[in-house]
């Protein structure tokens, strides 16, 4: 699992440059400066997360088990709704994206969640 989600991080982090050089350079003319802020909050968070992500790959290698698999998939999955909700927000304009983005952020967060028990609950420390 560690080689799925150290690649899935990287990934993410590639992806999260490119969508916040696309926002610096091809939509700071073309939104509104609001739908703008939004879509570098989905960078951030994904940014964020990629490096989570990468920190999961680590943990994979000392504690495995079911909640580092666990926080690792709920950071790929809450990226994508939390991030992907805020990209697709800016670029529609379609304001009823924004509540699907809590439960991105549910996701992130029980992600971390798991993460932080895995930790407390491993005797390899």
């Amino acid at each position: 699992m560690e080689r799925i989600f150290f690649t899935l991080g990287s990934l993410s982090g590639f992806l999260g440059v490119a969508m916040g050089a696309f926002a610096a350079h091809a939509l700071k003319a073309r939104v509104a400066p609001d739908l703008l802020a939004i879509f570098e909050t989905g960078v951030r968070y994904q940014m964020y997360h990629a490096l989570a992500l990468l920190a999961v790959g680590w943990a994979a290698t000392q504690w495995p088990g079911k909640l580092v698999n666990a926080s690792g998939w709920l950071f790929v999955v809450g990226t994508v709704i939390f991030s992907g909700s805020l990209y697709a927000l800016s670029l529609s304009g379609a304001r009823w994206l924004g509540a699907i983005t809590p439960v991105g952020g549910l996701a992130l967060l029980a992600g971390w969640l798991c993460l932080a028990r895995a930790a407390w609950r491993s005797n390899r420390m």
